[in-house]
């Protein structure tokens, strides 16, 4: 039954989106506006098809229908509720799965948000390109990456569960899906990109059909990378949450030419400059989350992160392709009509900043990309097998992120056109002045490393830099003034700072030992007592567990423990941490005792700031929400491509600022 349902659903799906194409794509070649408005009402057809295959794989998967090949292998009787559903997305069919149903979402909220304009050929065009993007994705479950096939033969009485990494914390239930909905909402801006080029409406009015579509694929995106960190620190046990996998950059890619654009979008909007940079870069941001699909979709990969070797792999490096070649030609098809009117009058003003901005950007993406599919491209034109770790990215990065940081605190106070060196003083007096102190006070303290110190005072000299200007708009207009996008982007600021901060921090200064103790022993790192009581044998529905009791400075006890589960090769282990505002204490079980009563061998690692990671996180999130609400109204300077029936971009303050993502 299942099985028949979600087919059904899928197929649905598929002839929704090819019925669509063709629909508005007749309506299109004939001015028919009739076909025009038929041709959008087959988005409910796609998100049927796509809500019929959740809801059948969702069933199958809480009724333990084996007869169901991806039940079978990613399904248990043990398995908890929370990760029985998760199973979903827990390998590589029901990814696809889940990414249709979020793309149907969008979709749907997409032609909701413009059925007054249907009829507009830009709109028509950006419906017909996701469609497309719909129906590839509709067709891998129809071909290679069927979720519904069927066992013939001897149905099993049980499976697996999902991989062990996958069931150990419920991280899982919110990193994919908020990954997700990153992923999968650049198609929108992409769209209307793409739809621009088409109809050559390539002034400034198409940027206010996506800037907020950006931004908020921005946000969840950020979201997602951020709780994949808190993910990988609580569940792998190797006490970091950034190690350069080639899965992690493959969403980090995307998410800094996505920062690119979000910056670069405001000289567009005011002074008509950038316009095939702006172009290039959601061309380049959608390309390259299919690019990062097919590194965790089709088994090239070896990570924690990636799915096993599929046939998939060739049928998305082809629809990359094609992406990358439609995106290519349209701009060389309308370049002659992309100049922009505008030049830059000087280095040292907003718009020169923001090139600044925005080459370094691009420079950080061209690395991490390299760093990523260069061991991939050698491999497979001499067989090397080769492995660019994390002393390349760190050496490569460390100079970008540092003039980052730097521009971060000088952009915002930069004004349009041309900046004196009075303002530029009055400005930025206080906030360098604070970050001098902060760095005095850290020598003072004991605290050396000219990278950390570099770090802590340009984050202070940058969060001064926001501060003051979220402080100014309080001071003119109350808590109003922090509404909208220029001091949204400044909260945005903080918390991109405060990951910084945290992890030069953590990286700069941690500790970390290994102990020996028997139960009641204790030893001390850095400045912190642990002491060991013993271990248990817990037992649960999916695992069985040893679990290690450690009492943390003589307050709480702790459970690092060792899992076995019954289909696992190898024990899991699972840390257990106490943390603080000041610094978080990681303890893992690194080798049980051999013996009730015996030694056990206890990793220790004390790294400072942690939590602020976690803590910059959500104020990205309350900074994207602040930008992506309407502050208040001005007229564009930008020409505004006609006819384009939505209210103008947000206002400037008295004071220049920046968007989010720096």
């Amino acid at each position: 039954m299942s099985a028949t349902l979600g087919i059904a659903g899928v197929w649905l799906g598929l002839l929704g989106a090819v019925v669509g194409v063709a629909t508005l794509g007749l309506g299109l070649r004939r001015r028919d506006d009739a076909l025009l408005l038929a041709g959008r009402k087959y988005t409910w057809v796609i998100g049927a098809g796509a809500v019929i295959g959740v809801i059948a794989m969702e069933s199958a998967l809480l009724r333990h229908d084996f007869s169901l090949k991806y039940v079978a292998e990613n399904g248990s009787r043990q398995t908890p509720l929370l990760f029985t559903i998760t199973g979903m997305w827990s390998a590589l069919e029901g990814s696809i799965l889940l990414w249709s149903i979020v793309l149907a979402g969008y979709l749907a909220v997409m032609v909701h948000h413009f059925r007054r304009r249907a009829t507009d050929p830009l709109v028509a065009w950006a419906t017909l390109a996701v469609f497309v993007v719909a129906g590839f994705f509709f067709a891998l479950m129809v071909g290679p990456a069927n979720p519904f096939r069927v066992i013939h033969g001897t149905i099993p009485t049980n499976g697996p569960g999902p991989n062990p990494l996958l069931q150990n914390h419920p991280l899982v239930a919110f990193h994919p899906p908020m990954l997700y909905l990153g992923y999968v909402g650049f198609t929108i801006p992409f769209a209307f990109a793409v739809a621009a080029l088409l109809t050559g409406r390539l002034g400034e009015g198409w940027l206010v059909e996506t800037r907020r579509w950006t931004l908020f694929a921005w946000g969840f995106l950020t979201i997602g990378i951020v709780l994949g960190a808190w993910w990988s620190y609580e569940v792998l046990g190797w006490g970091g949450y950034w190690a350069w996998d080639p899965v992690e950059n493959a969403s980090f890619i995307p998410w800094l030419t996505a920062t690119a654009y979000l910056h670069s979008v405001m000289v567009q909007e005011r002074r008509g400059m950038l316009r095939i940079w702006n172009l290039s870069l959601l061309l380049a941001t959608f390309s390259l989350t299919i690019l990062g699909t097919f590194l965790t979709r089709s088994g090239v990969l070896e990570s924690v992160h990636s799915f096993t070797e599929s046939p998939i792999g060739p049928w998305i490096l082809t629809f990359f392709g094609l992406v990358v070649f439609l995106s290519v030609a349209l701009i060389g098809w309308r370049g002659d009509r992309l100049r922009s009117p505008g030049s830059i009058d000087s280095p040292v003003s907003r718009e020169g900043a923001f090139l600044a901005n925005n080459l370094l950007f691009a420079a950080f993406a061209f690395v991490v990309l390299l760093g990523t599919v260069f061991p991939l491209i050698a491999e497979a034109l001499n067989g090397d097998r080769l492995s660019v770790g994390g002393p390349y990215f760190n050496k490569m990065t460390t100079p970008i992120v540092i003039a980052l940081l730097f521009l971060m605190a000088v952009a915002p106070v930069l004004p349009w056109r041309k900046a004196s060196e009075e303002v530029l003083r009055k400005r930025l007096f206080w906030p360098a002045a604070t970050a001098t102190l902060v760095v005095v006070l850290c020598v003072a303290t004991g605290l050396r490393g000219l990278a950390p110190l570099a770090a802590f005072w340009l984050g202070t000299f940058a969060a001064g830099s926001a501060a003051r200007q979220l402080l100014l708009s309080a001071r003119r207009q109350g808590w109003r003034g922090l509404v909208g996008r220029a001091n949204g982007g400044m909260i945005v600021h903080i918390g991109v700072v405060l990951i910084a901060v945290a992890f030069a921090a953590s990286h700069a200064y941690g500790h970390q030992h290994e102990f020996r103790l028997a139960p009641g022993q204790s030893a001390r790192l850095s400045g912190h007592t642990v002491t060991y009581l013993g271990s248990t044998t817990v037992k649960s529905s999916n695992k069985t567990s040893m679990e290690a009791r450690v009492r943390v400075d003589g307050g709480k006890v702790y459970s690092p423990a060792v899992h076995q589960f019954p289909f696992a090769t190898q024990a899991i282990g699972s840390p257990s941490v106490k943390s603080g505002l000041g610094d978080d204490v990681y303890l893992t079980l690194a080798a049980p005792p051999d013996h009730p009563g015996g030694t056990a061998v206890i990793g220790v690692i004390v790294q400072p700031l942690i939590i602020w990671l976690w803590i910059g996180g959500a104020v990205i999130a309350v900074g994207t929400l602040f930008a992506a609400w309407p502050g208040r109204r001005r007229r564009p300077t930008a020409p505004v491509s006609a006819p384009v029936e939505v209210a103008a971009p947000d206002a400037a303050p008295a004071e220049p600022v920046v968007v989010p993502g720096a």
